[in-house]
């Protein structure tokens, strides 16, 4: 728990850092250009689409009856453009955690291992390209959660629970092996997480609700469509740093862990070491004693001269 509550102020501390601020501005332009670009070659044809596809539900139109019938006749216009968005979110939140994994964790994993843990070994347990196939099955696998999950949704607690449950289980399987695949060995890495699997496990929880602030922008339904050129940048930039800070987190208790794994292991060998040479000085045999010379008297000399 000490190591868990350390290593969370210190990436809180190290988010005000520069570097990092200056890192999580990147994701923002390349993700803000790229989805302001689709929505102006494609909004209007997917929310049309949309549209057309709710209004041949019989339940969605009985709910717009009964919406005009109590003075809310104008929300059917919105429906379809917040809805869009509600749909987008996924999407935008998997980009930008794997846009932040694949580019900034490595920076913030460096940034870390400079600062605080210079002096520790880099053994290259892990490569790139394990990084991303490990991110791409890890994603695939949380969306079939996320879309299998959807009509749990419906339930007012599970819609509290599940999603940052599934986000938390995917930033704590992308940015764990991110934070360790730099210094750690391969035996070192899979005793780590053995040992640290349910701390590890609430970190990415905990990010995972935390990543739900930008949330309550989605949530402001027709101001946020009026407003998106402005909002949605903001709201991936909210994504960003949530996920630059849940990558400090990984790193400082990742690296803390093997800091710490090393020292017992090194301690260990030490002490094995001086219980053999113990032992071995217990074990040796002792020398032989010296044989005692016969000492002759002076009577003994003169029978020896008779003779």
């Amino acid at each position: 728990m000490n190591r868990l509550l350390d290593s969370f102020w210190r990436a809180v501390m190290y988010c005000l850092h520069p570097r990092v601020m200056a890192l999580s501005i990147l994701p923002v332009i390349i993700m803000g250009a790229l989805s302001l670009a689709l929505g102006y070659f494609y909004w209007e044809g997917a929310v049309a689409a949309l549209r057309s596809q709710l209004e041949s539900y019989e339940l969605v139109n009985a709910m717009l009856h009964w919406l005009e019938g109590v003075g809310l006749g104008s929300l059917h216009l919105v429906l379809a453009p917040v809805l869009l968005l509600f749909l987008a979110i996924p999407v935008i939140v998997v980009a930008t955690l794997l846009f932040v994994a694949v580019f900034m964790t490595p920076s913030m994993v460096a940034l870390v291992a400079n600062r605080r843990f210079a002096l520790l070994e880099r053994k290259k347990g892990g490569s790139f390209a394990a990084s991303v196939l490990r991110s791409l099955g890890a994603t695939l696998l949380a969306l079939v959660a996320l879309l299998l999950s959807v009509p749990l949704w419906l339930v007012p607690p599970l819609i509290l629970i599940l999603p940052p449950l599934i986000w938390g289980w995917l930033t704590y399987r992308v940015m764990s092996y991110d934070a360790l695949a730099d210094h750690a060995s391969r035996e070192e890495r899979q005793q780590i997480f053995s040992e640290n699997r349910w701390p590890l496990l609430a970190i990415g929880v905990i990010s995972g609700y935390l990543g739900a602030a930008p949330s309550l922008l989605w949530a402001s339904g027709a101001m946020f469509v009026a407003m998106a050129p402005i909002l949605v940048p903001a709201a991936i930039w909210i994504y960003t740093l949530v996920f630059a800070f849940s990558s400090l987190w990984f790193a400082h208790y990742c690296l803390a862990a093997l800091e710490q794994l090393r020292m017992q292991k090194k301690a260990f060998a030490q002490a094995g070491r001086a219980q053999s040479a113990m032992d071995l000085i217990v074990n040796e045999p002792l020398p032989a004693a010296p044989a005692l010379a016969t000492r002759r008297g002076p009577a003994g000399d003169a029978a020896d001269s008779r003779s």
